[in-house]
């Protein structure tokens, strides 16, 4: 899929996915593994919040509920992702803002949040914006500020089961080792960058990470 130019991976995978995207991520586990991302980031009523890669907004509209006095962004380059999350925000009646945006070159002041929040768009990056893609949360961040990442492991950190055989890339994933995505923390610039959890789901394991702005 392209927008402004640019090639990217619509949240469902297939525009025509999409009204599916939400009721099968529930199915499978995300909502809760998500939940336990945001316990994980330990988010204060005072921080800026950001969530690279919010698809639908369904995380965001929780976060948001659940911590009504932050400040929080969402981004994703997918523009109907974002119709849908913007529309969730207006009925659930709370305050969002959804910014259509590549990791790479986030459009946001050095240091603009306290707080940053990724779940299972990682592995979908290309090798090349991996990294670039971190150094740009580590620029946005605040000194002192973190970043909370969770998505699933590598079939080398862990055998998915029959379903994310089935459902998760072998391609997408080969690269979402621990010491790899720990190491590209560091290299991005983060300080204590490492795995700080891990969950069985349906798709096969969740990891967990956490990495600090020094």
């Amino acid at each position: 899929m392209t927008d402004s130019g640019r090639s990217f991976l619509p949240a469902a995978g297939r525009d025509i996915f999409l009204p599916l995207y939400d009721p099968i991520v529930k199915l499978f586990g995300g909502d809760a593994a998500r939940e336990a991302l945001l316990e994980q980031a330990g988010v204060r009523p005072a921080d800026r919040v950001f969530d690279l890669g919010c698809g639908t907004g369904t995380f965001d509209v929780f976060i948001k509920k659940r911590f009504p006095q932050i400040d929080l962004v969402g981004l994703d380059p997918d523009p109907k992702a974002l119709a849908r999350a913007r529309n969730k925000a207006a009925r659930a009646a709370v305050a969002i803002q959804f910014d259509q945006g590549f990791g790479d070159q986030l459009p946001y002041a050095e240091a603009s949040f306290d707080r940053a929040l990724s779940s299972f768009m990682f592995h979908h990056l290309a090798s090349e914006e991996k990294l670039k893609t971190l150094r740009e949360v580590h620029r946005v961040l605040k000194p002192g500020g973190e970043f909370h990442l969770a998505d699933f492991e590598a079939p080398d950190d862990h055998q998915p089961g029959f379903i994310g055989r089935l459902l998760l890339s072998h391609a997408h994933l080969k690269e979402n080792s621990a010491a790899n995505i720990i190491a590209l923390m560091k290299a991005a610039g983060f300080a204590d960058a490492a795995k700080v959890g891990r969950r069985k789901k349906l798709l096969g394991s969740v990891a967990y990470y956490k990495a600090v702005k020094g």
